[in-house]
């Protein structure tokens, strides 16, 4: 079936679209989460330690690329764990515990085994076994709107903790503060702008649906520096596994360019099936961005296409979001020209399942 502007939607009885399409809206939403919700005192506060998994834990990802960005963020670092066991912490750090459903296995085993000895708990969630466990603990928590998909909640898995953290507690300096509250309004006016335009329907004129089409009968393979824009790499991959049910990779640079890039000459009646595509931002180390133009004309050879997406805005903030939200669209769009329902996510709950037994 081909896509036309009135039955691209068919095959989304969830609305993804819609949640797409109203991403900026869940940005204020989310502010105002932040506004309204707990306070951390700064003073005791050297390492913030975030749990979490799936699209929970990218907007812990998020604020590490994020806070990293900067020369000066008053000595706190950002860890993001991935893992049923969690890093050491101790008095000194902030343990944030992200599951959007309260009920994520990896996520509870490794806040059981850290909260007792971390100096603060901030938790976030819609509720579930973490929302009653923090409850009753009286710890410091931002509770989410319930009922979306958790990767389609990520604004609300990352505006209200950066809010909370980098302007309400000031935790990474005054400097951050400042520049965080430009990049927040920068990035919500720049969504609001994007998403018009890429919400479109299926027309070439539309950049997102146009980039799903060059992608559509290839297998993506996503590349960016590591600095800054190594969140979004693992957004744009997960995000079309799980919309569009599509197999992704990626990698990001200096590295693969000492093991990675040496693969692509083989299976020689494979590699012509692969897209490359690079993400890139003026913020790239001046010899990532050399090693970017060198990598894709050794590749290019191999590679069935090539494509470079850049970022737009002023503020690190919202150039990454201007590619965080072109890679949701792209993704919706593959679905759409597949037939497949973004929103299900059948075999990720069939694993969860057996799991369970």
């Amino acid at each position: 079936m081909s896509l036309t502007q009135k039955n691209f939607r068919e095959n989304d009885p969830a609305d993804m679209y819609s949640a797409i399409a109203g991403f900026a809206g869940q940005i204020k939403e989310a502010i105002a989460l932040g506004e309204s919700g707990p306070t951390i005192p700064k003073g005791r506060v050297k390492r913030v330690v975030i749990l979490g998994m799936g699209g929970s834990a990218i907007g812990g990802d998020l604020l590490r690329s994020y806070i990293s960005a900067f020369k000066d963020h008053a000595g706190v670092d950002v860890v993001v764990n991935r893992d049923y066991n969690p890093p050491t912490v101790g008095k000194n750090d902030l343990l944030v515990v992200s599951s959007y459903s309260g009920n994520t296995e990896e996520t509870l085993s490794a806040y059981e085994a850290a909260r007792k000895n971390a100096g603060q708990v901030l938790v976030i969630t819609t509720g579930g076994k973490l929302g009653k466990s923090a409850t009753a603990a009286k710890y410091k928590m931002i509770t989410l709107p319930s009922g979306l998909q958790p990767r389609a909640a990520m604004g609300y898995s990352f505006f209200p903790l950066l809010y909370t953290l980098a302007i309400k507690s000031e935790i990474f300096g005054a400097g951050v503060k400042r520049d965080t509250e430009k990049g927040i309004a920068e990035a919500i006016g720049l969504i609001e702008k994007l998403s018009g335009d890429y919400s479109a329907g299926p027309k070439r004129t539309n950049p997102a649906f146009a980039l799903a089409q060059k992608i559509n009968g290839k297998v993506p393979v996503i590349y960016s520096a590591t600095e800054r824009l190594d969140t979004i790499n693992i957004r744009w991959r997960g995000q079309i596994q799980e919309n569009a049910k599509y197999l992704a990779f990626g990698n990001l640079l200096p590295e693969m360019n000492h093991n990675e890039i040496n693969g692509w000459s083989h299976p020689s009646n494979l590699v012509g099936k692969f897209i490359t595509i690079y993400l890139r931002d003026k913020g790239d180390h001046r010899r990532n961005v050399k090693r970017i133009d060198i990598t894709k004309r050794i590749i290019g050879k191999s590679a069935g296409a090539t494509v470079e997406v850049e970022s737009q805005g002023k503020s690190p903030l919202a150039r990454m979001f201007s590619l965080i939200h072109l890679g949701d669209w792209v993704s919706f769009w593959l679905a759409a020209l597949n037939g497949v329902d973004p929103s299900p996510v059948p075999v990720i709950e069939g694993l969860k399942k057996e799991l369970g037994k």
